[in-house]
């Protein structure tokens, strides 16, 4: 029986944990707002290594958007948990929503939504090239799917 290798898709999502540090708070213990986009950037490179996707010098993925909102302060000591979402695959775009959750209160989150579009390109100079299978295939092998029949 041959199994169809399963395409990245809208809803698949990949975790990360990262501890919070000390340096990462403000005096009243609440994680700095730049923060949350070098935690993000962690869990995206995090995501990429996972899945075997490297920049090399021909081509490599380039981050062109990154927001967030913030709903509820995250405070020192925590650890978070950043959940990449999937929402749109495109030619040569990825763009996906990020959660944060403090892994001590799960239910409590998220803590704050960001928003990246990532874009695979040739350099030099750097224009946009379309995700290969073969990588859209290896990041949808190391994402979670909800199931169906939940």
């Amino acid at each position: 029986m041959v199994t169809e290798q399963r395409k990245l898709s809208e809803g698949d999502w990949y975790d990360c944990d990262i501890a919070m540090r000390w340096a990462d708070s403000d005096m009243l213990r609440h994680m700095n707002n730049a923060v949350y986009f070098r935690l993000m950037e962690e869990a995206r490179i995090q995501m990429l290594a996972a899945a075997g996707v490297s920049s090399t010098a021909q081509e490599g993925v380039v981050v062109v958007h990154c927001a967030c909102d913030y709903l509820k302060a995250i405070t020192y000591p925590a650890t978070v948990r950043l959940r990449h979402v999937v929402e749109k695959v495109g030619r040569t775009s990825l763009t996906h929503r990020t959660e944060f959750y403090v892994l001590a209160d799960l239910a409590q989150g998220p803590y704050a939504r960001g928003r990246s579009v990532m874009v695979r390109v040739t350099r030099p100079p750097e224009r946009p090239v379309p995700w290969p299978e073969a990588v859209l295939d290896r990041l949808a092998s190391i994402c979670e799917r909800e199931s169906k029949n939940q």
